[in-house]
This record gives structure tokens, sequence and C-alpha cells, in this order.
């Protein structure tokens, strides 16, 4: 969002000194200094005057958005005082953020400005992480009363970019590396891409990437307004084009990360990049549960086994007791599948209570095991199954753009199995590969099919259609 600045400064070395840095300010346009009150209100009344003007069809909406986002203030503008010409700014243009500045920041001065109607206060000498955030802040405030005031949609405040949480339902289940391949293929769509590790005690996207980098989000956490530099600096800019912040090699040092610190961090993130993708690890704290929470899309990843399956069910409903996010605005992610699983998708998603994507990741650590050990997942064959079938679920879920999600082969009627052969039916009532019918696409026949293996295998109790005690949909029972 571009912001439009007023400056009204009326001594003429604090004018230039305030002009040179707001031109250094990204996604700023600055108009001409005014010298005095009257000509800061003559310039708000004629820009909304004109608004109002190029269309009789919007009305007022159109005189609000003509109007400049921010509007700053020096202490000493006149013949108005400062305070006096925010109150009347306030009370006449209500969609602008005002923002003084004054040698006096103390906290008198502050909650007089707060009471006339300012947006922030900048001290002087004039600082330019200080100006950028009161002028970044005030922007986002204006474009909020804009909306509510009937403005543009446009204008609406907030992050813009998409935030994608991938969480594992227990250790070593392939968090990570979903999370670097999902990263790596919305990059390779031409999209401004982050990748945050708040695994805060044991993240590994450094390992995976092969990045020796000092800062990381601990440095975000006590900062109250995170500048344009300040997460500039945070941020490492990785070969691939990717944004990496970084978990704290002093794992200990993740507790200095809360929910608050989260959001704002997230929320910076968002409003630079296009897409903001982040491994939230298997252990839920209050950091990556606030991620969680605000995502767009939030990825469980969980490989297709009793265990695992398991604790998808608990982190689920442990989402649900704390109101975090939901079963059915969750997205299982299938790792590591084969054709001889026993536990198949529609059985996953009948026993978590999500959705499971419709593309799955193969048992292939073979094609991994390289690049893991080298510590370049960048670097994985195009040729892979495990990064084709990542990528496709990047398409899946709208990171990129793929024609192959499109045509729907992504399921499992449109394409292939994992080894290249046809999928037999599992029907009930039928022994496994007897007949024709709805292959594992079938939520049903799958999970009856599943329960007359386990049935053949741990008794009759499960052969005749109830919870043998490997049903991962069912309670804990000893074997």
């Amino acid at each position: 969002m571009t912001i439009r600045i007023l400056p009204a400064i009326g001594d003429p070395d604090a004018a230039r000194a305030v002009s040179s840095l707001l031109n250094q300010l990204p996604d700023a346009e600055p108009a001409p200094t005014v010298a005095d009150s009257a000509a800061l209100l003559d310039a708000l009344a004629g820009a909304a005057a004109q608004g109002a003007a190029a269309s009789s069809a919007a009305g007022p909406p159109s005189a609000v958005e003509a109007l400049p986002e921010v509007v700053l203030v020096h202490e000493r503008i006149g013949p108005t005082p400062a305070l006096e010409l925010i109150r009347e700014v306030a009370l006449r243009f209500p969609a602008v953020g005002v923002v003084l500045i004054t040698t006096d920041a103390g906290p008198a001065l502050f909650s007089a400005a707060m009471d006339a109607g300012a947006r922030g206060v900048v001290g002087l000498p004039l600082g330019y992480d200080e100006l950028a955030a009161r002028v970044q802040a005030a922007a986002q405030w204006s474009a909020g009363v804009r909306v509510h005031l009937g403005g543009s949609p446009e204008a609406a405040p907030g992050p813009a970019g998409t935030l994608v949480t991938v969480t594992g339902a227990k250790g070593g289940v392939g968090t990570t590396v979903t999370a670097v391949q999902l990263a790596l293929a919305a990059r390779a769509a031409g999209r401004s891409v982050a990748l945050v590790d708040l695994d805060l005690q044991s993240g590994d996207v450094a390992s995976y990437l092969d990045v020796q980098f000092r800062r990381s989000v601990v440095d975000l956490a006590g900062i109250a307004d995170i500048s344009v530099r300040v997460l500039q600096d945070a941020v490492h800019d990785h070969h691939t084009g990717l944004g990496l912040l970084l978990a704290p090699e002093e794992g200990e040092r993740g507790e200095e990360v809360d929910d608050r610190a989260a959001r704002q961090i997230i929320g910076a993130l968002r409003s630079r990049y296009e897409v903001v993708l982040v491994d939230c690890g298997s252990q839920m704290q209050s950091a990556n549960a606030a991620a969680v929470e605000l995502a767009d899309v939030a990825l469980l990843v969980t490989t297709p086994d009793v265990v695992a399956v398991r604790a998808a069910k608990r982190q689920v409903r442990l989402w649900d007791r704390l109101q975090i996010r939901q079963a059915e605005d969750t997205t299982t992610v299938v790792n590591r599948l084969t054709r001889n699983t026993e536990i198949q998708p529609p059985l996953v998603a009948k026993a978590t209570g999500t959705q499971v994507a419709r593309t799955h990741v193969p048992a292939a650590f073979k094609e991994l095991q390289p690049c893991v050990d080298a510590g370049r997942m960048q670097d994985l064959d195009g040729r892979s199954t495990v990064r084709q079938a990542l990528w496709a679920l990047a398409g899946e879920l709208g990171l990129v753009e793929s024609p192959a999600v499109r045509q729907g082969r992504g399921s499992h009627r449109a394409r292939p199995t994992l080894t290249g052969r046809k999928r037999k039916a599992i029907t009930p009532g039928a022994a496994p590969g007897s007949g024709p019918g709805q292959g594992p696409a079938s939520g049903s026949a799958s999970g009856a099919g599943l329960g007359m293996r386990f049935g053949a295998r741990r008794g009759s109790a499960a052969a005749a259609g109830g919870s043998g005690p490997f049903d991962p949909a069912g309670p804990y029972e000893e074997g």
C-alpha cells in the first residue's frame, strides 16, 4: 500500500531533515511540505473537495480516499498551536492519521497529543526507525478507518501475505522437509517467500539449507514496533531467494518469544512477503500456537502408522480444546505413504476429523538422504518423487500455479499409484483383492477393508467391524 504523507513543518531545517528521511521510506509518497496551519487545512480541504468532485456516484468515500493517509505536524507550526491543530484535523478529517514531531516526547506531552487525536509522537532529533514505525502505524490505522467510512476495500489494513503453518503430529514425520520444499516451490513460482522456524528449541531449517546466521526470531521478540530496517537485519536472504527467520541456537532462549511477539513478527512478515511459511515443529508453545491460529492454511504432517496418526489425533484435540483451530479447518498431509501401508489416507481423515490433502508424499528416503546429509535441501533433484509430490502439494494449496492440480491429477482416480500399478478395491465382506469396486479414495470402503485386515490378524472383534487395538480412530487399548 502506498502511504501518502503531508508534512506540516514551519522550521526550514527540520523540514529538510524530515523530507530526507521520508524519501527513504519504502512505499512512501511524500507531498511538498506546508509551512503553517492554514496551509495544511487548506490542502486537506482541497484534496477532499477534489476527490468528491472526481466521482459523484461514489460520494463521500471518494473524498476520503483523496486525503493523505498521514500528516506530520511539527511542534513549532503556527499560527495555530500544534495540539489545537491536531484536534482540528482529527475532527474535520477523521480518516487522516496525525503524527506529532517534538523535542519533548515525555509522558505528559504524549498523553496530551493522544487526547488531541494524534496517532503517534516522534522525538527530535529524528531517527529513521522511529519515524518509519510511527508512519506505518498511522497509515494502517487510517486505512482501517476508511474501510469503516465506506472507502475502497483495497485500502483495508493488515497483512496481505498468505500464511501457511506446517506442524508435525510427532517428531520425525517430515515437518521441516515439507516446509522447506513448499517454500522453494512458491519461490520458484516467482512469489516473495519468508520461511520462519518457530520450532524454537530444536529448529532445523538452518541445517537443511546450510545456513550460519547469528540473528534469529528471538532478536525481534523484545521490539515493540518492528520497522522495515529491523526486519531486514533479522531475516537472512538465502541465495535461493527465500527470506529465512531462524530459530535461536540456544534453545532455552525460545521462551522469550511469546504469543504477542509471534503475532507481531508474523504481521510484519506478511506485510512484506507474499507467502509466509512457518515450521511449527511438533511441540505446541504459545508462539507457534498463535501462528496456527492466524494461519490461512494449517497443515498437519503425519506418517501412515498407528503411533503418528494417534499423535495427530491428540494434536487436533489439543487445538480444539485451546480454541486454536477446529479440525475441519486443518489439512493433514500423509507423508511416507506406500502401496502396502495398512493405514491409508481415508482412515487418517476418519481418525483425525480433518481434511486430507489429495497429494500424498511417497516413502523415498534414499532420494532425500544425500541432500539431508549435505544440508542442501535446495539441491534435491527435480526428478525426485518426494520433491514432485511436495511441489504438487504447493499447487494444491494455491502457493503455485499447478496445471496438474487443475486437471485433477492430484486425486487417486486420475493419477497412478505410487508403484505405477492399478489399485484394487477392498470392499466390505470380501477379502482384499477379491473383486472390482472402489479404490482407497472411498472412505467407507477403505475403513471397512482395513477393519478386515486388522481383524484377520488380531481377532474376531475387529473382523466383525469393531475397533481393533490398532484402530487409530478408536480409544487406546492394550494389545
